[in-house]
Order: C-alpha cells, then structure tokens, then sequence
C-alpha cells in the first residue's frame, strides 16, 4: 500500500526520450505559430523553428508547461534571427469624454496606428504587441468604467499567400 500510495511511476528511457521529444515538438509548433519574420511579416515553419532551436541548443524541461518555454525560446531565438511574435490587431471604441485622455495612455502600449476616426466617439484599429494586451484591457475598462469596448479583429497579422517579386 506505501509503494502504491508514496511511490513514484518508474519511466523508461525510450518512453522519457520520446515524451521530451514530443515536448521539443509542440514548443516548436506554438512558436512557429506566434511568430513571424519582421521583415517580411511572413510565418516561420515547424521545421525551420525546430533547426534554430537545435542550434541554441534548447534543453526542454519537462516540469515546465510548453507554452511557458516558447515565450522563453523565443526570447532566445530573438538573439540569433530574425523573429518576432505576431501583432495583434485590435479596435477601440472609446467615449467621446475619455477619448483624448485614454489615447495618450495607449499611445506607448501601440506598436501601429491603422486608423482612427473621431465623430461620437474615438474609433481606433492598431496592431500591439501580445503581450500588452492584458494590460490593454484593463486600462480600457478602468478608465471608461465598462463604457469603452475592445474588439479583437485578428489573434495574430501575418502575410498570407506567394510574395510578390519585382
């Protein structure tokens, strides 16, 4: 009964090795999915991902949750390439009274202005940074008291389809 209830699942090596393997892969896959060239706002593969992570030489760590360690691979990714994580496209649509004010707030918090378009009320369509975008939210909701409303238009801005060569 004490081995049962205190004692501890016995893993082989080959099932250890593939699970870390698993593990590498679905790190791989998140960032290949939250991630894009800057330049040419284009999506990394699975693959390439894959390739630089093996050039880090990325140890996975199985107590650590996957999502956890691709914000932390492409942390380190940012050093050797070129990588960046997807913009989110948002709209605001803020009270006419809190408008100017709230804007200056989220001016820093805006990585770039689409439009903007002020009769009633200030409507504003940006891309931000994911990461920002908790904070985003609350400032919205704090400052408006639940009158100003956030929309997400796009989870992340990428470049679809063949590139144009000139």
């Amino acid at each position: 009964e004490q081995i049962l209830s205190k004692g501890e699942l016995q893993v082989s090596d080959k099932e250890r090795h593939t699970q870390l393997e698993q593990m590498f892969r679905d790190i791989a896959t998140i960032v290949a999915d939250k991630c894009v060239n800057p330049e040419t706002k284009r999506p990394y593969t699975v693959i390439l991902i894959e390739r630089a992570m093996k050039d880090i030489h990325y140890s996975v760590k199985p107590n650590k949750s996957t999502k956890q360690q691709a914000l932390e691979v492409i942390r380190q990714l940012k050093e050797t390439m070129q990588i960046e994580r997807a913009h989110m496209r948002l709209r605001f649509i803020l009270p006419q009274k809190e408008g100017k004010k709230l804007k200056e707030k989220l001016k820093p918090l805006i990585k770039v202005m689409e439009s903007e378009d002020f009769h009633e009320q200030l409507e504003i369509v940006c891309l931000i940074d994911p990461g920002c975008f908790r904070e985003i939210d609350e400032l919205i909701r704090c400052e408006t008291k639940g009158k100003g409303t956030l929309e997400v238009l796009s989870l992340k801005d990428v470049e679809e389809g063949d590139e144009k060569l000139e």
